[in-house]
């Protein structure tokens, strides 16, 4: 509970809250294409991928 609210009275202080997003599904079911449409805001053409993706985004003042 302590750290809760610590959270919040930082992300208050900050003026942006911090979230974590996971995509996950079957092979070649479009996980980096919606990834990538969400962070750049098109569709680009991908190859498979092999191993995972991280990217950061703003949306909206949240930080995923």
């Amino acid at each position: 509970k302590m750290g809760f609210i610590f959270s919040k009275i930082f992300s208050t202080i900050a003026g942006q809250e911090q979230m974590r997003m996971i995509i996950i599904g079957l092979d070649n079911a479009g996980k980096t294409t919606i990834l990538y449409k969400l962070h750049l805001g098109e569709i680009v053409t991908t190859v498979p991928t092999v191993g995972f993706n991280v990217e950061t985004m703003n949306y909206e003042g949240l930080k995923f």
